[in-house]
């Protein structure tokens, strides 16, 4: 089914090559879609958010983009036209993560744990199957609309405002899997290693599942936040300017650390020290540099060195659910899309408290 107003072109904000991209410079754009597909949806963009990967990418942090490139994959907004295979209709508000689409045939994909497929395309970067030979790649969602495969459109519950839930789609996701798939729950004690983009939503989704939870970060800049905006208990709030005494302090206290900062050199022999016999240190923030060497010793007493990969289609709506039921809250501020690039580089800067959401209302487009 398709609907009025949706232009053959978008308009977006992009880096149009990498030397724009290592400044965080973005202007106004008009690029042509992938080849629609009736599986497909187009999506007139509302609220989308900054994630840190999206630095990564557009300043080939994480290894060579393609440019031009348009940025965001933590969008919600309208389905406007709809395929008759995409499983959504007209006039639904759904939200898009960071994976656009996967093969559907793997066994990840048959398992629910389509973010694990190995043919995942990304929602910015990736290339589908039906326009491979045309050069193209895909465009993210700071634009005024997005086209993706209907199934990871996820219908955001009615009463959860469309900008707190945005940074969910990804940033949300990110831990909410690792929490759920490790156990993160009642009896259970979670640490939170970096409290931003990633670590706030890890603190509210772990005591959402009813787990003992503790934030650990380099200072106490944030503790404040935490007990006041984040429900974390004042005692809970972990110091980590010496790794060793923070070991010392600490050892075998946790079932589960969630790593979300991504420090160059984390102390990961220390974190591993903190856990308890067959407790897990699982890192969803990641540097742009090579972990340090780590002692086989360390690993001796059963502990799980591990990291996890956003979420699937079915995870996304489970915590949608859960922060639409428990009346959770992203913390955000909220930026005119016009501003993409200002947000960016105060993205960059550490200066987001905790997530920038830019709204396609102001898009200077």
């Amino acid at each position: 089914m398709a609907s009025h107003n949706v232009p053959e072109k978008f308009k977006a904000w992009a880096a149009m090559d990498q030397e724009a991209g290592k400044k965080l410079e973005v202007v106004p754009w008009e690029y042509t879609p992938k080849k629609w597909t009736e599986e497909d949806v187009d999506i007139k963009v509302e609220a989308s958010s900054i994630c840190g990967s999206c630095i990564h990418t557009i300043t080939s942090g994480w290894g060579a983009a393609k440019y031009p490139c348009v940025v965001g994959h933590e969008i919600v907004g309208e389905v406007v036209r709809a395929g008759k295979n995409s499983g959504r209709k007209v006039g639904e508000r759904v939200g898009v993560g960071a994976q656009g689409g996967s093969c559907r045939e793997c066994d990840n994909c048959k398992a629910g744990l389509e973010s694990y497929c190995p043919k995942m395309v990304g929602t910015y970067q990736g290339t589908w199957p039906e326009d491979q030979g045309e050069g193209r790649h895909q465009q993210g969602g700071y634009g005024l609309f997005h086209r993706t495969r209907g199934k990871f459109a996820v219908p955001v519950p009615e009463g959860l405002d469309s900008f707190i839930a945005a940074p969910m789609m990804c940033g949300g996701v990110t831990v909410y899997s690792p929490l759920k798939r490790h156990g993160a729950g009642p009896g259970k004690k979670v640490a939170i290693v970096g409290i931003g983009g990633l670590g706030h939503f890890g603190l509210i989704f772990s005591k959402a599942l009813g787990a003992e939870t503790y934030a650990i970060s380099h200072s106490d800049s944030k503790k404040k936040d935490c007990v006041e905006r984040m429900g974390l208990d004042e005692d809970k709030f972990l110091v980590s300017h010496d790794p060793k005494q923070m070991l010392k302090d600490n050892k075998a206290k946790f079932d589960l650390i969630v790593v979300t900062n991504n420090q160059a050199q984390p102390p990961v022999a220390e974190y591993l020290g903190m856990c308890k016999t067959f407790g897990t240190v699982c890192f969803v923030g990641l540097s742009e540099e090579k972990l340090p060497q780590l002692p086989p010793t360390s690993l001796v007493k059963g502990v799980k060195l591990t990291g996890s990969m956003i979420g699937s289609p079915h995870e996304i709506a489970e915590m949608l659910k859960l922060a639409h039921d428990e009346k959770l809250h992203s913390i955000i501020q909220k930026r005119p899309m016009k501003e993409t690039g200002a947000a960016l580089k105060d993205m960059q800067d550490g200066k987001a408290r905790y997530r920038y959401v830019l709204d396609a209302a102001d898009s200077g487009l």
